[in-house]
């Protein structure tokens, strides 16, 4: 079924024209890439402060409500270069076993930096940050982590890319 839509995806005649035109797949490319980099920045270096490993002088609140608006307009950025790119290939990407693992831990760092980002506020209220909050952002930097090894490895594994 995968493959089936994707190869009707990459008869869209926009798509075909994306594909073909290198100057403007590669623009699509850089957006993708430096939006990764702020997106996942980000999210890390927030991370990396509710652990207590970075920007301690800040209080972890008014850090995150500097940091996490550029996190979503990185991410929303990236989301839609990579469905742009991936539409190219779509008929090879769908189908593609470690493409589905990488989406899915996509998915699970999405939801715990979503956790940790509504968790911040209270948290700000409190002494110290509580252990079920550091296991939070740590769980949200592992799958950030695994999200960009799945994204390599799909070239080395399954050949696309």
């Amino acid at each position: 079924m995968g493959h089936d839509f994707g190869e009707w995806v990459e008869h869209f005649q926009w798509v075909v024209y994306l594909a073909n035109t290198a100057w403007l797949y590669s623009s699509v490319s850089v957006v993708h890439y430096f939006t990764l980099f702020v997106m996942v920045g980000t999210s890390v270096i927030v991370d990396l402060r509710v652990l207590g490993l970075a920007a301690t002088r800040k209080p972890v609140v008014k850090f995150a409500e500097q940091v996490y608006p550029w996190m979503w307009g990185a991410f929303w950025l990236a989301v839609l270069s990579g469905a742009l790119m991936a539409a190219t290939d779509a008929g090879d990407y769908l189908p593609d076993k470690v493409f589905r693992v990488k989406m899915t831990i996509i998915l699970l760092a999405v939801i715990f930096t979503i956790l940790v980002q509504r968790s911040i506020p209270n948290w700000g209220e409190l002494p110290s940050i509580p252990a079920s909050g550091k296991l939070l952002a740590l769980l949200s930097l592992a799958f950030w982590v695994g999200s960009i090894l799945a994204g390599v490895e799909i070239a080395a594994i399954s050949g696309l890319g």
